[in-house]
């Protein structure tokens, strides 16, 4: 085992390629590049926002772009960052547009990103799919009751 003396100087480290750069492996053993960044590049891509819901704070009201808001004449499709600030009101409170907070397209499941996995695969459903599973629920259970009245 030999030890370096002072003039001797350690082999130089290569450089970490930019983050700019596809950093792939090495090839895999039947000629196919394997892409190691890919997931972190899917997350950098910035999701867009024009068919976003957005939900009013004060009053739990929902603006809904593929709805839009017959009462004050906003047609379907107009996405929420196309309203006009100034004169965009809650439909239901009268809160400004500051009031409303984004809560992701309509077939998002709703919760925090973390949370999904967890409750059964319950939390992967959208709001919609839990208001059928719940209210169906309801009505088996109703149904079942009366059948008993049919048990002489």
């Amino acid at each position: 085992m030999s030890t370096p003396t002072s003039s001797e100087s350690p082999a130089p480290m290569p450089a970490p390629p930019p983050a700019s750069e596809d950093v792939t492996s090495p090839p895999h053993p039947d000629g196919a590049a394997i892409d190691v960044v890919a997931g972190a590049q899917e997350e950098a891509v910035e999701e867009d926002t024009s068919q976003h819901r957005f939900e009013c704070r004060s009053c739990g009201y929902v603006y809904d772009p593929a709805e839009g808001v017959r009462k004050l004449g906003i047609v379907s499709g107009t996405a929420f960052i196309d309203l006009d600030g100034a004169s965009f009101r809650c439909p239901v409170c009268r809160s400004k547009v500051g009031a409303f907070r984004d809560i992701g397209p309509r077939e998002k499941p709703s919760g925090f990103e973390e949370n999904l996995n967890y409750g059964l695969g319950v939390n992967r459903l959208t709001p919609g799919q839990k208001n059928v599973l719940i209210f169906g629920g309801f009505a088996l259970a109703i149904a079942f009751f009366l059948s008993l009245y049919s048990l002489r």
